[in-house]
């Protein structure tokens, strides 16, 4: 079979890009062979290992893990495929590149602190001075849109338009149609549409692009050499990589173009980059102390979480189907970064595995082994399945001893058996229940349910 430009152009990638990611590796390597006297964990790495074997050998996840401590590698791992298909299998690597999704939201916090430090704007600033279509904009602060507390709602175009282009202004419209959630200051919620504009004070306020200013305020500054904004489709000659889900096979996912999320969730990094993004930032080397206590103390552009009484300051992130976390503890010098291309088991799981292990805390690595069910129990569950009030129809067929789902004409869905009646697809998260006397099927997702019947 003839490859596609693309795929051949990963194979052979520049020998620049590998020179690059192999630098920035060996550096790591050093540190950590003149400064170990730094280290006071002892880190079961075996134990690590056997975890991340597990996820690889049970499909539950892609992806590349790097833990750090006072500069020093003290963890790295990578597992899984950048493509993955029948006529290929291409591996992740230290070079790869992918979506961080809402740590993009770090990025720009930190600019906007950048403009605030230099007299360009302040935390008190309303949104009229910039855009007064936005509604409730003579209300809504820098600080209040920073915190998630600005009542801006998040807007989009729905789910079938997630792969098409959009333009700032098409974007503001959008917003500028759209109903707060609430009045500003009265609640929290969570809003990308908030950090979009964000993005776009930047622009007007510098005379640049977000991409501009992102390259001259933070990467080029620190010297990032695998981050910048993605403005459109994924560029596997770039080592950017694809996301998958696993439905008994890997499946490659839609991706969404970048220009709908923008300075919310487009940047595209490595946990190489995320990691020196975050040490410089805790440095002093891209705000003042006295702007990154702030955000820390009131979590502007970034969120505090809590690992075994330990407080860490960073973000996570998710598009499509890539996942990132991003952590830092001042307090230990420690710095866990994460990206990956399959969130098939929770990456918040994976994180709270991981710290389990870093601090020899109980951990047992899950079998992740599915429940087997008696063919002739699933022989009752086989059928069509309908609802008047549903534009599909669900086909349940058996493959051996596994049930599976088709919608249409698309291919088999194998379903996890968690009952001898119940049964799963996680991710996302949709939950099947069979009552086979009244030969009915229950489709639960989201908290919503729906009742199809078996036709005859």
């Amino acid at each position: 079979m003839v490859k596609d430009k693309r795929t051949i152009a990963l194979q052979t990638y520049s020998l620049s890009t590998r020179i690059i990611g192999l630098k920035k590796t060996l550096l790591l390597l050093i540190s950590s062979l003149f400064f170990v006297t730094g280290h006071t964990q002892t880190v079961d790495k075996s134990k690590l290992d056997l975890f991340f074997n597990q996820l690889s050998e049970k499909n539950k996840a892609m992806g590349n893990m790097l833990i750090t401590e006072s500069s020093n590698i003290v963890y790295s791992r990578i597992i899984g495929y950048s493509q993955i298909n029948e006529q290929e299998k291409i591996p992740l690597t230290t070079e790869t590149r992918y979506r961080i999704g809402s740590i993009t939201k770090m990025f720009t916090g930190a600019m906007i602190f950048q403009l605030i430090e230099e007299g360009k704007l302040t935390l008190n600033d309303t949104l009229d001075t910039f855009f007064p279509q936005i509604p409730n904009s003579g209300k809504i602060t820098i600080l209040q849109i920073l915190a998630h507390r600005s009542g801006i709602p998040n807007v989009g175009r729905g789910e079938d338009s997630k792969t098409k282009p959009i333009t700032n202004d098409e974007k503001l419209a959008l917003i500028a149609k759209s109903t707060p959630d609430f009045e500003p200051d009265t609640q929290y919620g969570y809003s990308n549409s908030g950090y979009i504009l964000l993005g776009y004070i930047i622009e007007k306020i510098t005379g640049k692009s977000y991409q501009e200013a992102l390259s001259e305020r933070i990467t080029s500054k620190i010297k990032l050499s695998d981050t910048y904004l993605g403005t459109g489709y994924i560029d596997v000659s770039q080592n950017e990589c694809h996301s998958y889900s696993y439905f008994g096979r890997w499946q490659q996912n839609v991706e969404t173009h970048l220009s709908i999320p923008s300075a919310a969730g487009a940047i595209i990094s490595t946990p190489a980059d995320l990691t020196q993004f975050i040490q410089a930032l805790f440095a002093g080397r891209i705000v003042s102390k006295e702007s990154l206590d702030l955000m820390m103390q009131k979590q502007l552009g970034m969120e505090a979480f809590i690992y075994h009484d330990k407080t860490f300051y960073g973000h996570a992130g998710g598009i499509d189907n890539f996942g990132s976390w991003l952590v830092y503890s001042p307090e230990e010098n420690l710095t866990l970064a994460y990206t990956t291309n399959a969130k098939v088991y929770p990456v918040t799981k994976i994180i709270d595995g991981v710290f389990d292990i870093y601090w020899n805390k109980p951990f047992a690595i899950p079998s992740f082994e599915a429940m087997v069910v008696d063919p002739e129990i699933l022989d009752q569950y086989i059928g069509t399945y309908s609802n008047p009030e549903a534009p599909v129809k669900f086909i349940i067929i058996r493959d051996g001893t596994t049930l599976c789902m088709q919608q249409n004409a698309q291919s088999a869905i194998p379903l996890e058996a968690t009952a001898t009646n119940k049964f799963k697809i996680d991710p996302p998260g949709i939950f099947f229940e069979f009552n086979a006397s009244q030969k009915q099927l229950s489709i639960k997702r989201g908290g919503g349910e729906r009742i199809f019947t078996k036709e005859e």
